[in-house]
């Protein structure tokens, strides 16, 4: 029989499953509607439901255990703390449940740290034991790798780099502060920096004649690949806040590579290459040249999935 693990991704409207090997092959996928369930329990038990049923197809399978991706997921104590996404409301015991339910071993974390796990078993961090990865999406997630063991402190809740003040009064962030890194270095920042420059210059761009709601960082992109100065402009700004963010992490952690992940890292060497410099001018002179900065080795489609089933395949290994 063959050993899998069920990867568990749970997004605030649906939840992706797959049976991952060791080799990091996804070999059976389903899902779930995360809304439709009220309460944790009756969310629990039809996730058991649904691995079973994936399950009747594969009777060559052998499930050893079920690692969770999840919003505002505490590793150390197995559980989902006030995520503001989901139904679940207060500390769920994710973990508890879902080894109660299904007698398999249960491990959760959140999607930033899932990300890293995943790059560190089965990407391009193999054998590197010092990384950090930022996942550039909406927001900025970050997982911090240090000596092979993710960093996630005395609370479970270390590392969210995307929250380091960078702006003293800068941007309001969702997390009820100003300036995060998040709300200039992420998807949404690139756009929220889009529409300052609007906003502040009567330079012509094919971005001016949109709606605000409508301009997401892809068009961002492709606008400066065409050479639109103002997307150019607002995509060097994000790099540059990127790089910062990334050389004031270097100073306590001394990663040797840093892997860019997510829907802003898509747009390749056009944000990469700028970070790249801005990060090596900013760092502190001692850390220059020691760590690269690279796209993840992770297929973005699948990494969720990946990641959390790196949580089991990681103490399995």
């Amino acid at each position: 029989m063959k050993e899998v693990v069920a990867g568990v991704d749970i997004g605030g409207t649906n939840t992706k499953i797959g049976f991952v090997d060791a080799q990091g092959a996804i070999l059976a996928e389903g899902g779930l509607p995360t809304a439709d369930y009220e309460l944790a329990e009756h969310f629990v038990t039809a996730l058991d439901s649904k691995i079973r049923e994936m399950m009747t197809g594969h009777k060559d399978l052998k499930i050893i255990g079920i690692g969770i991706g999840a919003p505002n997921a505490n590793f150390n104590k197995g559980t989902i703390e006030l995520a503001t996404n989901l139904n679940w409301k207060g500390i769920v015991p994710l973990v508890e449940m879902t080894e109660r339910q299904t007698g398999l071993k249960a491990r959760i974390t959140n999607d930033a740290n899932a990300a890293a796990l995943g790059e560190m078993i089965f990407g391009a961090a193999k054998g590197v034991k010092d990384f950090i990865i930022l996942t550039l999406g909406t927001g900025l997630g970050s997982g911090i790798v240090i000596d092979g063991e993710v960093v996630c402190g005395h609370t479970g809740f270390a590392g969210e780099l995307g929250h380091m003040i960078m702006v003293e009064g800068g941007r309001e962030c969702g997390c009820g502060r100003r300036g995060c890194l998040e709300t200039y270095a992420s998807a949404t920042g690139l756009v929220r920096t889009v529409l300052e420059l609007l906003s502040d210059s009567r330079e012509e761009s094919v971005l001016r004649d949109m709606k605000s709601s409508e301009i997401t960082s892809r068009m961002v992109s492709e606008a400066a690949a065409a050479g639109d100065d103002i997307a150019v402009e607002a995509l060097d700004r994000t790099a540059h806040m990127i790089a910062l963010g990334i050389a004031n992490s270097v100073i306590f952690s001394s990663p040797e590579k840093i892997f860019l992940f997510g829907g802003l890292a898509q747009a390749g060497a056009a944000i990469i290459e700028p970070v790249r410099k801005y990060a090596d001018e900013l760092v502190q002179p001692i850390f220059r040249g020691t760590f690269t900065v690279m796209p993840s080795g992770l297929p973005e489609a699948r990494a969720a999935i990946l990641g959390a089933s790196a949580l089991i395949w990681k103490d399995a290994n």
